[in-house]
């Protein structure tokens, strides 16, 4: 049994409770209200819901270029370096990245994994010695879902999906497709595949926010990478007032994997709120993948982050998840459970 003491931020309003959580056997036992002296902060470890972890051998190599020069398969930058990697360099690379992210507060990564069933066996061994879960969408072809947890379809207009769609509908596992990034012309031939999972959705207009809610779609939204690649703003506002939104940090080629920047980016730059934002990072990515986490109630999973709550950046902070989502960093992590 193990305890954390602190202001506690219970259940998906995140209601700051000071006293303590109580962990037993992995899970948490018991959430108590009591006094305490603890400064420190708990929450509950983030859900990145969308990366692409293999251009972890390509950081900053994509600086100045449009999306079709670094992302869009089969011939841009992210694709030839990726082509170029060995197996151990790939290995090395996307473990470091899962090192990096567990130990900054993320539990579970939701990945497009490219270059189908042998990409995916490399991101299971990557993640193998580590505590955080590499929820894997595979490519290629639909045998991929041997290793892989789903399918990641690079985009409606690439190919015709229909046989990895229905796959996966026979397995039970969730079919995920990029759409609305580039431009709109994608997003009803990808809603048309009846997806688990839609990403970006930068130009999503208002026929396509009522499909996504007739269709009880969820989106994962990365607005630091919209802006990088210079597509556009993916409409938060509209997008949570139509259905669950969680946040990923998207390529590693071009930001570093970090929930707290990802947080205080779109907190700082779109009309939703702290706690909007910090369901976006945390249970909605896990209610996508079916992961029992993302949310500190008792029964449940515990994957936590203990944040120094006197830390320098920290202290005189008036409000948890205010402090949380706007201005806490990695700096600030005391401790991560998992």
């Amino acid at each position: 049994m193990e305890e954390h003491a602190g202001t506690v931020l219970v259940g998906q309003s995140f209601e700051p409770v000071h006293g303590r959580v109580v962990v037993e056997d992995g899970r948490i036992a018991a959430i108590e209200e009591t006094e305490t002296a603890s400064t420190d902060i708990i929450l509950p470890a983030f859900v990145n819901a969308h990366t692409h972890l293999g251009d972890s051998v390509a950081k900053e190599a994509a600086v100045g270029l449009s999306l079709e020069e670094a992302v869009v398969p089969p011939d841009s930058l992210k694709h030839r370096r990726l082509a170029a990697a060995d197996r151990s360099e790939l290995v090395s690379a996307m473990r470091r990245t899962l090192r990096y992210m567990q130990r900054t507060g993320t539990s579970a990564s939701l990945d497009f994994r490219e270059f189908g069933t042998e990409g995916a066996r490399t991101l299971r061994e990557a993640a193998a010695p580590l505590d955080i879960e590499a929820f894997i969408f595979g490519s290629d072809d639909p045998s991929v879902l041997d290793v892989a947890d789903g399918y990641g379809a690079s985009g409606a207009n690439d190919d015709e999906f229909g046989e990895e769609r229905a796959a996966c509908e026979e397995r039970g596992v969730p079919f995920a497709i990029h759409a609305g990034e580039p431009d709109a012309t994608d997003i009803h031939p990808a809603l048309d595949l009846e997806p688990d999972l839609l990403v970006h959705m930068v130009h999503a207009e208002q026929e396509h926010l009522d499909r996504v809610a007739a269709q009880s779609v969820p989106i994962a939204v990365c607005p630091r990478a919209n802006t990088v690649l210079e597509v556009g703003r993916p409409p938060i506002r509209e997008l949570l007032d139509h259905t669950t939104v969680a946040l990923g940090t998207d390529n590693v080629m071009l930001n570093g994997p970090s929930m707290f920047r990802e947080m205080a980016y779109t907190a700082k730059r779109f009309d939703v709120t702290a706690r909007e934002v910090l369901r976006m990072a945390t249970v909605a990515g896990a209610e996508i993948a079916g992961l029992d986490r993302g949310v500190i109630d008792v029964g449940r999973e515990a994957a936590l982050v203990v944040l120094d709550g006197d830390s320098d950046n920290l202290a005189g902070s008036c409000d948890p998840v205010e402090t949380v989502v706007r201005r806490a960093t990695a700096l600030d992590v005391k401790r991560v459970v998992l």
